[in-house]
């Protein structure tokens, strides 16, 4: 998958999410969700790097179907109330159905992405799609900054304990520290920006000149080949949904 140009990645992902967001209904989330798990071993991510890149994922899902278990509207058989709180059977299946979904709808981008070089990506929008190459790069530069930013915040932690002026100890001053480390972080990531810009400048990303590229992003037969096995993923989930009854277009 790392071979693929990040174009067919993207199309792929906005594929699948797309038709998914068209049903609420658990069959065509559910089977998506098998067939795009089914295909983990092949994106080329080892375990461990899975694992943190779906870790949000699994964490953020089971609290959509929290709120739609307690506040939802799925009707059905009472199961337990308490106070302003009722879940009923069709509000426990609607949240059940919201998990998958959410799931099922997100995991392909992360997936897709996690095995994207932001440079591809780049790369690709601004010669296959045309964009602006002062837009796309721009983006690229402040994409690549977000590490040094931690490493940043991270140092000037150190920083600040190694002075002795990190060690608050109740919660009025450990708010004033944070509040001083903020705008410590603050300054220093103003002053990189800055830096960023001039070198960027003084390299000619802001002329109007024809650029040279010095990796061509090329869209080839097996990136279309990859978008169309993301769009019969879609067509399996629908006709499984439409074939068992349980398609509900959300759009009326």
């Amino acid at each position: 998958m790392n071979n693929v140009n990040p174009l067919a990645k993207l199309l792929a992902a906005f594929i699948l999410g797309f038709v998914l967001l068209l049903s609420l209904d658990p069959v065509s989330s559910s089977v998506a969700l098998v067939l795009e798990v089914a295909l983990l071993p092949f994106s080329g991510l080892s375990a461990h790097r899975l694992w943190r890149s779906l870790a949000p994922v699994l964490i953020a899902a089971p609290f959509a179907g929290i709120a739609t278990l307690l506040w939802g509207r799925g009707g059905g058989e009472v199961l337990w109330a308490w106070g302003p709180w009722t879940v009923s059977s069709g509000n426990l299946e609607l949240a059940i159905t919201v998990v998958i979904r959410v799931v099922a709808v997100v995991l392909p981008s992360v997936i897709l992405f996690a095995s994207t070089d932001p440079t591809d990506l780049a790369d690709a929008l601004a010669q296959l799609w045309k964009l602006p190459v002062r837009f796309v790069y721009g983006a690229l530069a402040a994409i690549r900054q977000l590490s040094l930013m931690g490493d940043d915040w991270r140092m000037l932690s150190l920083t600040r304990r190694a002075r002795g002026i990190a060690g608050a100890r109740n919660p009025v001053n450990a708010v004033r520290a944070l509040g001083s480390r903020s705008l410590s972080f603050m300054v220093i990531a103003i002053r990189r920006g800055s830096m960023l810009a001039t070198a960027m400048e003084a390299r000619g990303f802001d002329s109007d000149h024809p650029r040279t590229w010095a990796r061509t992003s090329l869209f080839t037969y097996r990136d279309g080949l990859f978008v169309a096995g993301a769009a019969v993923i879609a067509l399996i989930a629908v006709t499984a949904a439409v074939l068992m009854g349980e398609w509900n277009f959300v759009i009326h």
